[in-house]
């Protein structure tokens, strides 16, 4: 066969190769990102919006757990969609009936009146892990970080145990991240999604986000979600890890090994790709890292970031 045509059937019989290797038992796998919410409640839910086609719909454990028992996730962690409080607590009671749900990041605003009334409330329930707290509902880590009260309140969640998530990343936000690090030493801390973060271009700002990730490098108390990796390319998203490796790379050089974690953003993931594909991609790359890395990225770094517990004879014991 011609050249043109043999590359083009290798890179068929590689993609369906890795489509069936993903399925395939091995490895158990802890999703540490996937929201839920039901748009069919009477209240409604503040996101998705009713124009995104895509998400608009319930997103509940029965429809999560169909999609991903072949690629052999046996527990999750839920992640706020939501910034009404009371929300805490509605998926809270919807967790407490799916043992695939081995915890709950919350919404509780560090700085707000009442936080630490309602951090005692939630944290009383041993699925609730942390807060997330970012870029997210009007927030800005980047700006909030100077204020006396938000430290405050991270030092309160530090003395609790629990973790927080820092939401949609950008270099300001990694910058404050340090910030954080460097007042609340002690504090667990996962950023989400770190692989969607554009890198700046200019030589001193790109300097400028270097130099946080060298310091972050140094913390191992800071935790990273290698999700959302595929982006938009002329209105496509490519299937080609050779796209991302430089900067998939940059991050687990970063972090390493112990430091990493899975997580699909589903539903929100379906904005790019199907389910399938999002946990084929990660696991295409973190087997060029070896078995021992990839049990770390699936399932072990996510009980030292999280302290989950398992909830089920499936899930994996520590």
């Amino acid at each position: 066969m011609d050249r043109v045509h043999r590359r083009a059937f290798l890179s068929t019989t590689a993609s369906a190769a890795l489509s069936a290797q993903s399925a395939r038992p091995g490895i158990p796998v802890i999703d540490t990102h996937i929201h839920l919410f039901d748009t069919g409640r009477s209240q409604g839910v503040p996101w998705p919006p009713k124009e995104n086609k895509a998400l608009y719909q319930p997103a509940l454990p029965p429809r999560y757990r169909k999609l991903s028992a072949e690629h052999g996730v046996v527990g999750a962690i839920k992640v706020e969609a939501s910034p009404w409080l009371e929300d805490n607590q509605w998926v809270l009671d919807l967790a407490a009936k799916e043992p695939l749900i081995v915890g709950v990041v919350g919404n509780i605003e560090p700085g707000k009146p009442g936080f630490a009334e309602n951090l005692d409330r939630f944290r009383q329930n041993p699925l609730f892990l942390g807060i997330r707290y970012g870029n997210l509902w009007g927030s800005d880590l980047a700006t909030t970080v100077t204020n006396k009260a938000v430290i405050a309140d991270l030092k309160r969640l530090a003395q609790t145990g629990l973790s927080l998530d820092t939401a949609n990343p950008n270099p300001s936000l990694v910058a404050a991240i340090v910030r954080v690090t460097d007042d609340v030493p002690d504090l667990r801390i996962v950023i989400d999604h770190l692989p969607q973060l554009t890198i700046p271009s200019g030589a001193g700002p790109r300097r400028v986000y270097e130099t946080s990730l060298a310091a972050l490098r140094k913390r191992p108390q800071v935790f990273v979600k290698i999700s959302q990796i595929y982006r938009k390319v002329n209105n496509d998203v490519p299937r080609d890890l050779g796209l991302y490796k430089a900067g998939l790379d940059q991050i687990f050089e970063t972090f390493g090994e112990d430091r990493v974690l899975f997580g699909s953003d589903w539903p929100n993931s379906d904005n790019w790709r199907p389910y399938a594909d999002i946990f084929a991609m990660a696991r295409e790359y973190i087997m060029t890292k070896g078995q021992g890395a990839a049990e770390k990225y699936f399932w072990k770094n996510s009980v030292k970031a999280y302290r989950w517990k398992p909830r089920d004879a499936s899930q994996p014991r520590a």
